[in-house]
């Protein structure tokens, strides 16, 4: 049996035709750069997640970038975030010559260990950036208290979770800014890069419209210095077809992950999703010992896995500069050395999953 991890093609085969129709669209009206579509998806996601904001834009690299500099994050500013993601989360902060301060996660969600966000508070700290790792919101309760102790501004990269909740409202309602990814492979993707930032705040929707178009105000006059971060038509019309069709993908998404759970909770460390929030589930993501060895040989049985990720921030060459040793953050460095993903998507049939969790079985008492 041969699975696929993310089953793209299947899921174009099954939405081909509204898909292929509205591309045809734009190319019919050849607006390939902020076409009609992109209004239109902005309205769509404005509609789904009852933010009064939506602003798409060409990555969610960007949509961090665009959400500091809305936020005026400066030179030598502090930005307290994860050391564990993806290595946009920091970055970005990096890219603004801000400095990242990174905080170890906790071992059972691998979210941002919020109580220990208080202590790396500093004079310079203007933000807080917890990460939805896997598609779970943060513990935002704790962290939404310090930031408003100290003033300090949330920036949530949702790169992960577009549709998690917390607290029965989406993530935008629970910072200053929530911003995601549409990268292929995300639960909801289009065809190539895309991303958006949501926000209640109409100054730093305002701010981030302009930062988009190279901080422009009007034609050829520029208030910001800004980026080339706008979202291609073509992604916005192919995400306009997906759309329709996302929450009945969350919840397939959610019970391929409880059923993981059901068979493998107790031979392996799985997921907690926990009590006031939802998952949708962009990983699903155990904790096995020798994770290099079972990932090898889930391969040779035909189930391809990945490890999300193989090593935190401060370990990385990059980051060398700040200073950070080895076992500073030792729920993150042990995490690195036992998580693998296994495929997870709304496309799953039993068969494959049994093939799964039968294969994993195998492994783990052979």
């Amino acid at each position: 049996m041969k699975i696929d991890f993310a089953n793209l093609q299947h899921q174009y085969q099954l939405y081909k035709t509204e898909i292929d129709a509205n591309i045809q669209k734009v190319l019919d009206n050849s607006n390939y750069i902020m076409g009609d579509e992109v209004r239109e998806l902005e309205s769509e996601l404005e509609k789904f997640t009852k933010a009064k904001h939506a602003i798409t834009c060409s990555s969610g690299t960007d949509a961090l970038l665009l959400a500091m500099m809305a936020l005026d994050i400066q030179p030598g500013d502090e930005v307290i975030t994860t050391v564990f993601s993806f290595i946009a989360t920091a970055e970005t902060i990096a890219l603004l010559k801000a400095v990242p301060v990174f905080i170890d996660i906790e071992e059972s969600t691998f979210n941002i260990d919020a109580s220990k966000i208080e202590a790396a508070v500093t004079s310079k700290t203007k933000a807080i950036m917890p990460v939805s790792l896997y598609g779970q919101p943060a513990d935002m309760d704790e962290i939404n208290a310090i930031a408003q102790k100290h003033n300090l501004k949330v920036i949530i990269d949702g790169a992960q979770s577009f549709g998690a909740t917390y607290k029965e409202q989406a993530e935008v309602h629970h910072c200053d800014i929530y911003t995601t990814s549409f990268f292929p492979s995300k639960p909801l993707g289009c065809y190539g890069d895309g991303g958006a930032v949501f926000t209640n705040s109409a100054d730093y929707a305002e701010k981030m419209k302009m930062l988009r178009v190279h901080g422009q105000n009007k034609r050829y006059q520029h208030k910001y210095i800004g980026l080339g971060a706008r979202l291609d038509t073509i992604q916005a019309a192919v995400l306009l077809a997906k759309i329709p069709h996302y929450k009945k993908e969350m919840q397939t998404r959610q019970q391929v992950a409880d059923e993981y759970t059901a068979f493998l909770h107790n031979k392996v460390k799985t997921p907690l999703t926990k009590a006031n929030r939802s998952s949708v589930w962009a990983q699903y993501t155990i904790r096995v010992n020798k994770s290099d060895e079972v990932q090898e040989k889930l391969k040779k049985a035909g189930i391809p896995t990945a490890v999300h990720y193989p090593m935190p921030f401060h370990l990385q060459e990059c980051f060398l500069y700040l200073g950070l040793k080895q076992r500073s953050y030792l729920v993150a460095e042990e995490a690195s050395n036992e998580v693998i993903s296994l495929p997870i998507n709304p496309f799953l049939n039993d068969e494959e999953m049994g093939w799964v969790i039968q294969s994993l079985n195998s492994i783990l008492y052979e």
